[in-house]
């Protein structure tokens, strides 16, 4: 069991018999006689459902033991993200729905966490900063307005927003949770 107030992202809790992954939670202590409060963002396992949810601070929940382990990508067939355990070889079948838009950004062979709860995968933690290549975008141009930015289209098909000074063929660095440019990777040259 633990107290409202020290839930955390990334633990996992049952409450009102259904699991949940806790995505976010904000602690506010309370002011005199009125107690304390957790606000949090909370994922179904089950149905994938985000729900909004404060618990009174000594509200004592069940904790649910999150296991991460190592796999690799294999391929993705119809909706489906096939991975592999790297030490026992067994196979395992994820939607890509559970994983959200990033899993365009899965390559043969990566390998990333796989979160599980009670024996079901929950959330696929893939590195927070990615280097990619641009396949198209539109020709360089070196105004200098540097709040304009130009659709962009990566390898793997994922449309993003760049500045206007990259052309195809770049690499740049990717923040994979919000699928957002952060710069030009080291490395590359400059035109």
């Amino acid at each position: 069991m633990v107290a409202a107030s020290q839930l955390r992202a990334g633990m996992a809790i049952r409450f009102e018999g259904q699991l949940y992954k806790v995505l976010v939670a904000d602690y506010h202590p309370g002011q005199g006689k009125m107690g304390g409060a957790a606000h949090t963002r909370l994922k179904n396992v089950t149905t994938g459902t985000l729900r909004e949810h404060s618990f009174r601070a000594e509200l004592k929940l069940e904790e649910v033991e999150v296991q991460k382990t190592p796999m690799d990508f294999l391929y993705e067939d119809s909706g489906q993200c096939d991975f592999m355990n790297p030490e026992t070889f067994e196979q395992m079948t994820i939607p890509a729905a559970l994983i959200g838009p990033q899993a365009k950004l899965l390559q043969p062979e990566m390998r990333v966490g796989v979160e599980f709860v009670e024996g079901s995968p929950v959330s696929v933690l893939l590195p927070e900063v990615l280097e990619v290549r641009i396949a198209e975008t539109a020709p360089p141009s070196h105004q200098q307005v540097d709040s304009v930015w130009k659709p962009a289209r990566l390898e793997s098909g994922v449309e993003i927003l760049v500045p206007q000074f990259i052309k195809t063929g770049d690499v740049i660095r990717l923040d994979v949770a919000n699928l957002k440019y952060m710069d030009r990777a080291k490395g590359t040259g400059r035109s």
